[in-house]
């Protein structure tokens, strides 16, 4: 393969050429590589580096080091960030046991006679994943949340032969749009129900010849869906019941599985697992013992060795690696065994008691700030349904500029939902933990009420929140 020869001189250790770029390029419906990444605001691209020539390593390193330093994470910030990313405390002990080299290090287990650890783990994180959801069996994970909840679907898709996938457009954008570019691309149908509240009633549902229905919970505004009821209507219709399953609000909430939910899948970030700028993190996945056969992944079970001693395997591995392909469950998901384990600790740490306090603090928490904010003209909650740490609010003015300016004053005030769904231009999530102060919730509130009252960071702001009252 020859390469332009500027583009040898510059950059010789690329590996595709100017005509191996142009026909990827083409092949993906984008002109140029800058139109790739229009979707990056202008004013947050780098042009160019500027790099001085005859730089040592050490100035390099410097230079470096001060671009990378005009970043802020959220930790540096007063975040109400959330719809399903969240800062959460993760207790020093989390990090003192995960970073141990052998649980770094370790990988599949496939000789269960040297990974007893391994195992013996997965099988806890097992466990643990159960009592969460109330469902009775749980596999060692999957890559993220999005995932499980596509393997999710595709799962209900062999158990019903139905060839429909029925989800809310209160299922985090995320998990939806990875659940319909999975099954799409294996010949199912996705029909997306819009409710005109903020969860959905009985009578906008059409579950005939439908394989499942996916809903949150709680879904991706903050309010409860009535599992019950949904769990009904779909098994009346032959459907089965998928729920995406905050794992924190479940140390407050009845389990899904208490409900009639079929399969409750999740992620394992809020669980010890750090934002991490986006990942790495963990999915869970929990179905019935009458489905096991096709949950995707591996399942640890616990046995006992020829002598009786109590001993770990890996009972069940439905992956195309280990089984006929035509049987496989899934070729595209593995155990996440490290990120897993986080959530392991981080539960246990926790306990039924921990996490139900933790819950309770965020809910009234969120509660505090909602009504901080609901007393400031023209700030209103945009549901009146009952939520838990998370709230949607609808604003008479942009919310870009809302959010700009108090992120000017270190505060990432939510997120615009306008991004997701045209329908909530003017629409902000705002999310609560543990982690958000009082003193940062009151800060909040002031800050909003000097933007809503026109104390902007510059007149020119001034003049425009006066032209959007």
């Amino acid at each position: 393969m020859t390469q332009n020869t500027t583009e040898k001189e510059n950059f010789p250790y690329l590996p595709h050429t100017r005509d191996d770029r142009e026909q990827m390029l083409k092949s993906i419906g984008v002109r140029s590589f800058e139109d790739l990444l229009s979707h990056i605001p202008a004013d947050v691209r780098l042009k160019e580096l500027k790099i001085a020539a005859g730089l040592s390593e050490l100035e390099l390193s410097e230079f470096v080091r001060n671009i990378a330093a005009k970043n802020l994470s959220c930790s540096q910030q007063s975040s109400f960030l959330g719809a399903g990313a969240y800062r959460r405390f993760v207790p020093a002990a989390v990090n003192s046991i995960v970073s141990r080299a052998e649980f770094a290090t370790a990988y599949t287990p496939y000789q269960p006679e040297v990974s007893q650890g391994t195992l013996q783990a997965i099988y806890e994180f097992q466990t643990a994943i159960c009592l969460l959801s109330g469902m009775e069996v749980a596999n060692a994970s999957v890559y993220d949340g999005p995932n499980a909840c596509a393997e999710a679907a595709l799962m209900s898709s062999r158990l019903t032969n139905r060839k429909k996938i029925v989800l809310l457009d209160s299922l985090n954008p995320e998990y939806a749009l990875v659940s319909k570019t999975y099954v799409e691309t294996c010949g199912l149908e996705t029909v997306t129900v819009s409710p005109k509240a903020a969860t959905v009633q009985p009578d906008e549902l059409n579950l005939q010849e439908a394989a499942c229905l996916i809903v949150q919970y709680p879904n991706y505004y903050g309010c409860l869906e009535d599992l019950d009821k949904l769990a009904e209507l779909a098994h009346e219709a032959g459907a089965l019941l998928v729920v995406a399953a905050d794992p924190i609000n479940l140390g407050m909430l009845e389990a899904p599985g208490n409900f009639g939910a079929d399969i409750v899948v999740g992620d394992a970030q809020q669980c010890g697992n750090g934002l991490s700028f986006g990942g790495p993190s963990a999915g869970f996945m929990a179905t019935r013992n009458q489905y096991v056969r096709q949950l995707p992944g591996r399942l640890c079970g616990m046995t006992v060795d020829s002598r009786g001693q109590r001993a770990f395997t890996l009972t069940l591995q439905t992956r195309e690696q280990h089984i006929r392909r035509a049987r496989a469950t899934s070729n595209i998901c593995t155990n996440q065994s490290l990120n897993a384990l986080t959530m392991l600790v981080y539960l246990t740490l926790m306990g039924p008691k921990g996490l139900l306090q933790l819950s309770e603090i965020s809910l009234l928490r969120a509660h505090k700030l909602q009504e901080l904010l609901c007393a400031i003209p023209g700030i209103k909650l945009k549901f009146a349904s009952p939520f838990v740490n998370e709230f949607l609010l609808e604003l008479d003015f942009p919310v870009d500029k809302f959010v700009a300016e108090l992120k000017a004053k270190g505060i990432l005030a939510g997120v615009a939902l306008g991004t997701f769904n045209k329908k909530f231009a003017n629409c902000l999530l705002v999310a609560c933990t543990e982690m958000n102060s009082l003193a940062e919730i009151e800060n909040y509130a002031r800050a909003a009420q000097d933007f809503c009252s026109g104390k902007t960071s510059t007149s020119k702001d001034a003049a425009e929140v006066a032209a959007c009252r």
